[in-house]
């Protein structure tokens, strides 16, 4: 039996809380339907959309998170909604105000399934007439709205790294961010995209010991338990101490080998420990023994593991600051949190800066960009 789960992880994660051992394995991710399939079980989970009324029926159209500004809008109906963006890309010019009020306030689910109700209704596929009517940042929210997560994060992934320049702060984001199954659904997800190995054309693009955090980080092999050895979590707390501040050069490979493979609640144990031994928060000794890229990534780990929405109100933080926005920053952190945390990314960015998240993009947006933005926000609280 094959259960649809919404272009989303929330049943998946379910599964997994109530039986580490039932998600056991990821299969292709099958054309033509564009289908990732898991096997929990006797049930294979889909995180796709069925290609017909006849194939797979949907049994939820949930947002993939519970703290998330975005949820699942009542009373929808896909067919609609496809043909109240038809109608607002009708004739001259373009309502964009009507794509804001569909698509910002459709969880990523129910998005899929106005896409395939467009196609049926007009023939034509949604994301090709947006591209046709939409331009500049606004048209970046919209597609990457569109995306079901895995792909968005590939598609992300693949601009950070194809042409000249690399964009490690993307890799970092992401790959920092990401449990293992979420992962492994991005992997699966570039190779079907773009017909190439993430690993591969990570590998192509970076070097030294930031190109093995980002490869360990791939593998996607860290431990998901809650299982907290004090014993190894003051000898790994030991270990990195004498593998930084306690000798001249740094062993990355010790920091390496804790940080991206124990489960968040021991690390959360070794770095209290670190702190004894040192006399230093983690952060601040990775500060001094590490630099460029290599620093900002084992900061991002250290962050995301200790409290995830803060290192994204910190990374909406800096987009916005000072004179400019880093909009590629802003845009994808709004797109990829909205219905999983942003709200609980808002209630920290208040608390570390003062000033609300919505305050923030409504001063340093504009036009449609900034309302699709502020939809996404939510409320000014």
């Amino acid at each position: 039996m094959v259960e649809y789960a919404g272009a989303c992880w929330s049943e998946i994660v379910r599964q997994r809380a109530r039986s580490p051992l039932a998600l056991s394995s990821l299969l292709d991710w099958t054309h033509p339907n564009r289908r990732i399939f898991y096997r929990t079980g006797d049930r294979t989970l889909c995180t796709g959309i069925p290609s017909s009324p006849e194939a797979d029926t949907p049994v939820t159209m949930a947002a993939i998170g519970s703290r998330g500004t975005v949820t699942e809008f009542r009373g929808f109906n896909a067919d609609e909604d496809a043909q109240k963006l038809r109608k607002g890309m009708k004739g001259v010019g373009t309502d964009e105000s009507a794509i804001i009020e569909v698509l910002a306030k459709r969880t990523i689910a129910q998005r899929q399934l106005i896409k395939q109700a467009f196609k049926k209704a007009v023939g034509k596929d949604l994301l090709d007439e947006l591209k046709g009517e939409l331009t500049g940042n606004f048209e970046k929210v919209v597609l990457g709205l569109l995306m079901p997560s895995p792909v968005y994060s590939a598609y992300e992934l693949r601009n950070a790294i194809k042409g000249a320049g690399t964009d490690e702060g993307c890799l970092i984001d992401i790959l920092a961010s990401q449990n293992n199954q979420e992962m492994r659904a991005i992997v699966a997800a570039y190779k079907n995209e773009y017909g190439k190995d993430l690993e591969e054309d990570v590998c192509s693009d970076t070097s030294g010991m930031f190109q093995r955090v980002l490869v360990s980080l791939l593998t996607a092999n860290r431990d998901e338990s809650d299982r907290v050895d004090q014993a190894q979590a003051v000898q790994d707390a030991k270990d990195m101490y004498e593998a930084g501040e306690a000798r001249w050069g740094t062993d990355e490979v010790k920091f390496l080998t804790v940080l991206c493979i124990r489960n968040r609640q021991h690390l959360l144990r070794v770095f209290e420990e670190y702190q004894k031994i040192s006399n230093r928060d983690i952060e601040e000794s990775i500060k001094r023994e590490m630099s460029g890229n290599l620093e900002d990534a084992f900061l991002a780990i250290v962050k995301c593991l200790r409290n995830k929405p803060a290192f994204f109100a910190e990374r909406l933080y800096k987009s916005m600051k000072g004179l400019g926005t880093t909009d590629s920053i802003l845009i994808r952190v709004m797109v990829s949190r909205c219905e999983i945390d942003m709200l609980d990314i808002k209630a920290q960015f208040q608390k570390m800066y003062g000033k609300t998240l919505y305050s923030f993009i409504k001063g340093d947006c504009s036009g449609d960009y900034r309302n699709i933005l502020l939809q996404l926000c939510g409320s000014d609280s």
